[in-house]
């Protein structure tokens, strides 16, 4: 995803768009929409490319009812009737009858409305330049219409299902394969005065309708979302079934599982891991421990850290700090050869020391150039200005435009997003005044200003 643009959804009123990159960095105080901000993003991922109506209060996400998620000005009927979000994809159109071959970004937006106590789908629309589909329902009347328009007009398809309730259009609504567009351009009725639509406007509607079937509304993988706490760790492990969770409840079976039987994603994990603990000096070995002879006995997590060339002694998960195993989830996550294209991270630096958050920064930026896009909503300056180094250092082949920092501001009722830009030199560009106001008070004051 490029950008994601929100209105009227939960703390954020007015329509505005943020940018993303390979790696975005969400920062600002607690309770500004920043958690709100990657459910949604998983949404509208759910709603494009898995054809389902997205569900609000999956973990690790909870965002309530239709009520607690529409935006509500606080006064007798300030609660609005619909919310709207939409993105960006990152994949480009170029039209096969266009001689320019200018590639086209599109976007997708979604309206949600009220079904019972949820919020559902109940109007899609894809534009591109002067091109754009729309379907809608009216969710008082039932009333579903399907239009297309170009720069020259808008045309209406008739369509006619039998709805019982908005939920009931929302299933068509996020399965593309529903509608085709007619072939003929008899097909489509002229809207507000528009004249009869011509055979090269629909030719390019069409081609537009292909493509989003075939690149926005293609199957693909689903963003992996973290919880802000992982799980505890234990002193001994049973086996069992392999699903992931927000949690990261499933990884040391993950890991046991491939010292096991994959011998080769467990070398490469172990790697990868080993060179993660030794950057961030949390440990420099790791293993699993079998306690029996078959592969269904339980296990143990081990790691150890050397003194120079001596090695230390094994030692439990449980036995060597919390920080490890609230950290092991998450860089385990990113090191998986089948990684989410898109994963979701909160607060990844919790119970880690200044030196391992300022690691896990490098990290990030791997990942980003190398598999994943990453969206990571931090409190840690550590973090954030290991990014910076990293860009301006160019260890690393992280460009300045890889980075997007959004800059989270409450305004009253309100929350505003500021897309904020590193330069070459890893310096933050169009700073809002309030950034980091309570670190400059807290200097201030510090020094005695």
């Amino acid at each position: 995803m490029r950008s994601i643009t929100l209105k009227n959804f939960r703390c954020f009123r007015e329509e505005q768009t943020a940018k993303l990159a390979p790696l975005t960095l969400l920062v600002g105080e607690n309770s500004t929409g920043k958690t709100s901000f990657m459910a949604m993003i998983r949404a509208l991922w759910d709603v494009a490319y898995r054809y389902q109506i997205p569900d609000f209060k999956e973990p690790p996400y909870d965002l309530g009812s239709f009520d607690e998620i529409a935006y509500n000005r606080g006064t007798r009927g300030g609660q609005v009737d619909t919310f709207e979000a939409g993105f960006d994809p990152n994949n480009l159109i170029v039209f096969k009858n266009d001689a320019t071959d200018k590639v086209r970004p599109y976007h997708l937006n979604i309206t949600f409305a009220k079904d019972g106590t949820v919020p559902v789908p109940v109007r899609r629309r894809m534009t591109c330049e002067d091109l754009w589909i729309e379907e809608f329902l009216e969710p008082k009347n039932r009333d579903f219409r399907f239009r297309v328009g170009t720069e020259k007009g808008s045309w209406e398809f008739k369509a006619s299902l039998d709805l019982g309730s908005p939920s009931d259009f929302a299933h068509y609504a996020v399965d593309p394969f529903f509608y085709t567009l007619p072939e003929e351009v008899e097909g489509l009725s002229p809207l507000e005065g528009s004249e009869k639509i011509t055979k090269k406007d629909l030719e390019r509607l069409r081609e537009f309708w292909g493509f989003c079937f075939t690149g926005l509304f293609r199957k693909a993988d689903r963003p992996y979302a973290s919880a802000p706490v992982r799980s505890e760790p234990k002193r001994t492990y049973d086996p069992a079934r392999l699903s992931s969770d927000p949690e990261g409840d499933y990884v040391p079976m993950y890991l046991a599982n491939a010292y096991a039987r994959q011998r080769r994603v467990w070398n490469y994990l172990k790697n990868e891991l080993e060179r993660f603990g030794q950057a961030s000096g949390l440990f420099d070995e790791i293993t699993v421990k079998h306690l029996g002879k078959t592969l269904g006995s339980p296990f143990q997590l081990q790691v150890r850290k050397f003194a120079g060339r001596r090695k230390g002694p094994w030692k439990n998960l449980v036995d060597v700090g919390y920080g490890i195993s609230q950290v092991l989830p998450v860089v385990t996550e990113l090191f998986r050869q089948d990684a989410a294209p898109l994963v979701l991270l909160q607060q990844p630096e919790v119970h880690l020391h200044p030196s391992a958050q300022a690691a896990l920064g490098t990290l990030f930026c791997q990942i980003a150039v190398r598999s994943s896009q990453l969206v990571v909503e931090t409190h840690s300056d550590y973090i954030v200005d290991r990014v910076r180094m990293e860009v301006r250092d160019n260890n690393i082949p992280l460009k300045p435009e890889d980075v997007s920092i959004l800059f989270f501001e409450r305004k009253e009722l309100d929350v505003h997003i500021h897309s904020l830009r590193l330069d070459e030199e890893g310096n933050i560009l169009d700073v809002p005044p309030n950034y980091r106001n309570f670190f400059m008070e807290e200097s201030r004051r510090l020094w005695g200003l």
